[in-house]
C-alpha cells in the first residue's frame, strides 16, 4: 500500500469512475486501475462493485476510504510542517465552528488568514458540538469551537466567551428583551427544541434537572434554521444564544427575551487535540480566530456575550 493508490481510491470513490478520477489525477486510465488493482490485492478484498452505473464502494472499500482520507490528511500537515525556515507559514487548516458562530466568524477568520499568512489553506467546517467534538478526536478537524464541553483527557480547552440564552417567538408574542422570562414560565408553551442529547437540550439538563421533562416538546429538529423558521411561523417556542436571533429580532421577523436562570448559558471554547501533535499553522489560525472573537465582542457585535478569555 503506498500513497499512490490511496490517491487513486479517493480519486474513484469522489467521482465513482475511473476515467474521471484518471483525469482528477492527471495520469492515464490504465495507471488509475493498476492502482486500485494492487490496493485490492494488498488488502485482501474487493474494494469496489463494478457496475453499468460505476465504481461503488463495498463495505470495506468505506471503511478503507475513512482512513485513507486521514492517512493523506496527516501526511499533508506533516509535509507542512518540515520544510525550511525561510518559506512562509503554509498548510491547510481545518476549523470546526458552530452554527449560531459561523455567519459573524467565517467572514473575519477568512480575511484575517488570507490577509497573513496567505499560504496557509483554510478549511471551515460546520457541525453542532457533539459532532465537532467527535470530529476534533477523529482527527477530521483541526481545532474546534465548542460550548460547555465535558472533561475529556483528549482534549484540551481554552474559555473564550459565555452568553445568555433567550426564548425565542413569532413576531405576535410578547417577549421582549428588556424583560427576562423564568423558565418555569415555559412549562405549559408549545417548545421547538433539538433532539436529545444535543445542543439545547444538554443545557436545559445540566442547568436545571429534570426541568427538560416538563417542557411541552411539541417538535424536533437538530437544524438551527428550521427552528427559528417553525419558531417565526408560530408553530411554537424555541431556546437558542443570543448571537443566532439577533438579525431577525432586529428585522422584526422574531421575538427574543433572555432567560432569567443564571445557569442557562453557554460558555464558548476553543478545542484542541491531545492525542497529536499540533501544527504551527494550526496554533497560528487559532490565535487569529480568538483574536477576532475578541474583536466581535469588544466592538458589541455579539449581543449578551461576556470575554472570559484574555481581555479583549
Amino acid at each position: 500500500m503506498d500513497i499512490k493508490q490511496l490517491h487513486a481510491l479517493l480519486a474513484v470513490a469522489e467521482s465513482g469512475s475511473v476515467t474521471r478520477a484518471a483525469q482528477t489525477l492527471h495520469i492515464v486510465q490504465p495507471a488509475v486501475s493498476r492502482q486500485l488493482r494492487l490496493l485490492e490485492e494488498d488488502i485482501g478484498t474487493a474494494l469496489f462493485d463494478r457496475n453499468r452505473q460505476g465504481m461503488e464502494l463495498t463495505e470495506a472499500g468505506e471503511i478503507l476510504v475513512e482512513y485513507a482520507r486521514r492517512a493523506l490528511l496527516e501526511l499533508d500537515r506533516a509535509r507542512s510542517e518540515i520544510q525550511p525556515p525561510a518559506m512562509r507559514l503554509s498548510g491547510i487548516v481545518t476549523i470546526g465552528l458552530l452554527p449560531s458562530t459561523s455567519d459573524l466568524l467565517a467572514g473575519p477568520l477568512l480575511s484575517a488568514v488570507k490577509a497573513g499568512y496567505p499560504a496557509i489553506k483554510l478549511r471551515l467546517v460546520i457541525g453542532y458540538a457533539g459532532h465537532l467534538s467527535q470530529w476534533l478526536e477523529s482527527g477530521e478537524v483541526d481545532a474546534a469551537l465548542l460550548y460547555n464541553p465535558k472533561t475529556a483527557p483528549t482534549i484540551q480547552t481554552q474559555t473564550l466567551l459565555e452568553e445568555s440564552l433567550y426564548i425565542v417567538g413569532s413576531p405576535e408574542t410578547r417577549l421582549d428583551t428588556r424583560q427576562p422570562v423564568p423558565l418555569s414560565a415555559l412549562t405549559h408553551w408549545p417548545m421547538i427544541l433539538p433532539s436529545a442529547p444535543h445542543g439545547i437540550r444538554n443545557l436545559l439538563a445540566q442547568a436545571c434537572p429534570g426541568a427538560d421533562f416538563s417542557l411541552n416538546v411539541v417538535a424536533e429538529t437538530n437544524s438551527m434554521s428550521v427552528q427559528k423558521i417553525l419558531a417565526a411561523s408560530g408553530h411554537g417556542y424555541t431556546i437558542l444564544p443570543s448571537i443566532a436571533v439577533s438579525g431577525e429580532v432586529a428585522r422584526g421577523q422574531l421575538r427574543a427575551a433572555p432567560l432569567s436562570e443564571p445557569g442557562l448559558q453557554r460558555t464558548i471554547v476553543l478545542a484542541l487535540p491531545n492525542t497529536r501533535r499540533i501544527a504551527a499553522a494550526v496554533r497560528t489560525v487559532t490565535t487569529v480566530l480568538v483574536r477576532e472573537m475578541k474583536l466581535t465582542v469588544s466592538r458589541g457585535e455579539w449581543p449578551a456575550a461576556y470575554w472570559r478569555g484574555n481581555p479583549p
